[in-house]
């Protein structure tokens, strides 16, 4: 079966036929028939997550940022309804944050869609699927990452080693997925 898989950025729209995979043609899942967006394997490489001087009031449910409305005490969150810490520690990214631009003026329709035409939730990238999913970047150690940036997340992927980590412009936090 051909699946449509629509990138919006900027009311542009282009169409694709096929899951998204960055870096390669081959990507990480084995069976794809339940992924949306995942990426090639031994790149050292992660998602970096949106830096956000001020948090959203009302976001979708499954929002990931990198929290620097105070860079002394950054830290990486996701929204279920209320904030909820990732990192369980400070990072300060103040050097960081001063490569990053400001004063940019967003439009409300500037988003990648991926698995829907169109989708309401506010995002930079939006995955819209009730049955489909992302593979995060894997990696076989975070110390094999040269350089992480601030709200970088990725997938650790070794023997009696699998976590999660995230990034806070200081250290890494891990969590372990529970069977």
């Amino acid at each position: 079966m051909k699946k449509t898989i629509s990138v919006v950025f900027l009311g542009i729209m282009t169409m694709a036929n096929a899951q998204v995979i960055i870096g390669d043609n081959i990507g990480t899942a084995a069976t794809k028939t339940s992924v949306l967006l995942e990426f090639a394997a031994g790149q050292n490489k992660g998602i970096i997550l949106p830096y956000v001087r001020t948090l959203p009031t009302s976001p979708t449910e499954g929002t990931l940022i990198l929290d620097a409305t105070t860079a002394s005490t950054a830290r990486v969150k996701y929204y279920n309804g209320t904030w909820k810490d990732l990192s369980g520690q400070n990072a300060d990214i103040t050097s960081a944050l001063a490569n990053q631009p400001t004063g940019i003026t967003e439009s409300s329709t500037s988003k990648a869609v991926i698995g829907a035409n169109t989708s309401s939730a506010d995002g930079v990238l939006v995955l819209e699927s009730t049955t489909k999913a992302m593979v995060l970047p894997q990696v076989n150690d975070v110390q094999d990452i040269v350089n992480p940036s601030p709200g970088m997340i990725v997938y650790v992927n070794k023997t009696n080693a699998n976590l999660f980590a995230v990034f806070n412009g200081s250290k890494w936090s891990f969590w372990e997925p529970t069977p």
